[in-house]
């Protein structure tokens, strides 16, 4: 296994908004925090950005956002580093997992990866420092691990963290998107359970405002709350994990599969989180 795969993976930071690439494009060095700014972006080509006193009249100036794209494509490949146990909280959970897919075969991974870059370029637009949790969509690539995910934004010393995610029910009917937020457990979230519900309140009316429709069969009014996720125990910073919808049902997929539905999605995220911050001060 080369030092490049897995949980070696690099945090990507995103300080300008790249152009779109491929789903399998992947940042040139893995490693240690890789920084892009301006015409530097990493993914892809990009105009350049604000600088100076023009970033600093941008309304997210100053801000950073942790986006953590679900899971890995090539997760599937590696079943051992995948499943062996890491922190999550108080207890131990596979590192990963190899996510779902719609009934068509189109990946999770890859959707939480497309919705991730389109959310960190609209941040990135308005002002953000933007750091993601992976930094490639690639058969030949792990991870990283739920703690890993998890403490990213203590890190990065973020001011939010959003983990992007498809379900993949078959219950008959189910779809909609839910959020979810962590429980309130000492020693753990207790310090940011109640700014991780504002958030999640917060992203689920924004969600919501863009005609997504709301979850028909997890959680209450598009919200869930859960005590056993790593991504979240572990943070520090106010996070939620987004179910963006059912890629089992066939009007969820078609939004996740399109690029005016991941557009959507994105735009709402970044509403979300945009929203939030000015209600923080």
């Amino acid at each position: 296994m080369s030092a490049r795969s897995g949980a070696t993976l690099a945090l990507a930071v995103a300080l300008g908004a790249g152009a779109a690439a491929p789903a399998s494009a992947q940042l040139p060095v893995p490693g240690s925090l890789v920084p892009a700014s301006g015409s530097t972006a990493v993914l892809g080509s990009a105009a350049p950005g604000p600088a100076g006193p023009a970033r600093a009249r941008l309304p997210l100036a100053g801000r950073t956002v942790v986006v953590d794209p679900g899971h890995q494509l090539g997760n599937h490949n590696y079943p051992r580093e995948i499943n062996r146990p890491v922190p999550a909280g108080g207890f131990t959970k596979p590192c990963n997992t190899t996510g779902t897919s719609t009934n068509g075969g189109y990946p999770e991974a890859t959707m939480a990866w497309r919705v991730s870059r389109l959310l960190r370029a609209r941040l990135a637009d308005l002002g953000a420092r933007v750091v993601l949790t992976r930094s490639s969509n690639r058969q030949d690539r792990w991870g990283p691990c739920v703690d890993t995910r998890g403490r990213a934004g203590n890190k990065a010393g973020a001011d939010l963290k959003i983990s992007v995610h498809g379900d993949g029910s078959t219950a008959a009917g189910a779809h909609g998107f839910h959020v979810i937020a962590p429980t309130d457990r000492a020693g753990w979230t207790h310090d940011i359970y109640r700014s991780s519900k504002r958030l999640a309140v917060t992203t689920r009316d924004a969600l919501r405002g863009a005609g997504v429709p709301v979850s028909t069969y997890v959680g209450s009014a598009g919200l869930d709350f859960r005590g056993d996720l790593g991504t979240l125990n572990l943070s520090n910073v106010p996070t939620v994990m987004v179910e963006l919808g059912n890629m089992r049902n066939a009007r969820d997929a078609h939004r996740m599969t399109t690029a005016g539905g991941r557009t959507t999605y994105a735009r709402a995220l970044t509403t979300a989180a945009r929203r939030f911050l000015r209600a923080a001060g």
